[in-house]
């Protein structure tokens, strides 16, 4: 019993981390971040998308159909607001002044309030998570018709550890590097990770459209 249960708690943080990694918009949100304002407040940012995974994770595994029904009929409406929202986001970075940012920066304080909520509405507004961690259920059989409600909590919680886990690593990964960048190097981490964002974006949505249509065809 003992054997089962850290298994199925295991299984739960591998399903988080499995659905954080891609390193989609969000990833490089949360890179850029680190770079230019610091380790914590690109882990708050990846916080932010850690809890939209998970609230994910609570409607795929109590399986809420209604919600789920409503995605599926609002899907294509859902996905152009965040594609939006997430070029937009894009291209502002790809604009941004490094020093002006730094001066700002030392101004006021960073606002983590607000990388956490930004990074969590971007990431919510991708209601494709929410087959992934479906498809991940499946695959992991952690979902089961005579699940208890105590073990539906141990899966969310290992959902949001795992996702926690990946976001605290990379933001940590990332900061060993952010010593050796200077305002040279942060014009053209803007400038690249800007671009990312535009392009990842803008792939993943045609992707998106074209499997829509095969689908439909």
């Amino acid at each position: 019993m003992l054997i089962m249960s850290l298994s199925f708690i295991l299984s739960a943080v591998i399903i988080g981390l499995l659905a954080s990694i891609p390193l989609g918009p969000i990833g490089v949100l949360c890179v850029q971040r680190t770079l230019n304002k610091g380790r914590l407040s690109g882990f708050i940012s990846g916080l932010g998308a850690a809890m939209s995974d998970t609230i994910y994770a609570i409607i795929a595994g109590f399986s809420l159909s209604f919600i789920i029904g409503f995605i599926e009929t609002q899907i294509l409406w859902i996905q152009i607001i965040g594609a939006i929202i997430l070029i937009g986001m894009g291209l502002r970075i790809f604009y941004t002044n490094p020093a002006v940012q730094l001066r700002k920066q030392k101004k006021r304080n960073r606002s983590l309030a607000q990388d956490f909520f930004s990074t969590f509405l971007l990431t919510i507004s991708n209601p494709l998570a929410v087959f992934l961690l479906m498809a991940l259920f499946t695959a992991f059989r952690v979902v089961q018709t005579d699940s208890t409600g105590l073990k539906q909590v141990v899966l969310v919680v290992g959902i949001f550890a795992g996702a926690s886990l990946w976001w605290f690593t990379l933001s940590g990964l990332v900061n060993l590097f952010r010593s050796k960048i200077n305002l040279r190097r942060l014009f053209w981490i803007n400038k690249i990770a800007g671009s990312s964002i535009v392009v990842l974006v803008i792939i993943a949505f045609v992707s998106w459209l074209i499997t829509e249509y095969l689908m439909v065809a």
